[in-house]
């Protein structure tokens, strides 16, 4: 019997609940796999890993195997979409993490609560009171629209309503305060 044809076999009968084929599976082309992975790998660990993690698979999929069809192109398609998946994880990773040498050694210090308290009432100062309530209690209070709605007896349109103000003025006069701070530095 021909490799191609072992490895039908095999996995036909790991397929139907025989787990010394898998056994015998993996012996068979697990070194192949790890080769296929060591020549497109960085390293030996991620090599091992890749392997590891397709052989999982191969588990949780195995139904779909298809018997009487060849299963080496079956086992080398979940082996390259493993490393495809692994590397898009990895690159999404690396792309979110800092080096430790960027991370301050002092941590934030957080100015007390009353400070941030007042920072915030001299922040919504300017809104009509309507706006200021709808923002605080959607904000600070966490509730939602109507939540919000049937505590001020306002409809959910009127609620967005005020609150899109609110954002309104808030950006505008933040604006203005960056603006002015440029102009006293000199900067147009």
């Amino acid at each position: 019997m021909d490799t191609g044809r072992n490895l039908d076999t095999l996995m036909a009968r790991y397929q139907a609940g025989d787990f010394a084929a898998v056994t015998a599976l993996v012996e068979c082309i697990g070194p192949q796999l790890h080769r296929f992975f060591m020549a497109q790998s960085v390293s030996r660990s991620d090599a091992d890993d890749l392997l590891q993690d397709t052989w999982l698979r191969i588990h949780r999929v195995r139904h779909t195997y298809r018997p009487g069809e060849p299963v080496l192109p079956w086992l080398y398609a979940i082996a390259r979409r493993v490393r495809i998946d692994h590397y898009r994880r990895a690159s999404r990773t690396t792309t979110r993490e800092r080096r430790l040498e960027d991370v301050p050694d002092v941590a934030a210090v957080l100015p007390p609560e009353e400070a941030q308290s007042e920072d915030l009432e001299v922040l919504l100062a300017p809104l009509p009171h309507s706006q200021r309530e709808v923002l605080l209690m959607m904000k600070v209070a966490g509730m939602s629209l109507e939540d919000i709605a049937r505590a001020t007896a306002c409809s959910v349109g009127s609620v967005k309503q005020k609150v899109h103000r609110a954002y309104k003025t808030l950006r505008d006069s933040v604006n203005a305060i960056g603006a002015k701070k440029g102009s006293s530095r000199g900067q147009p």
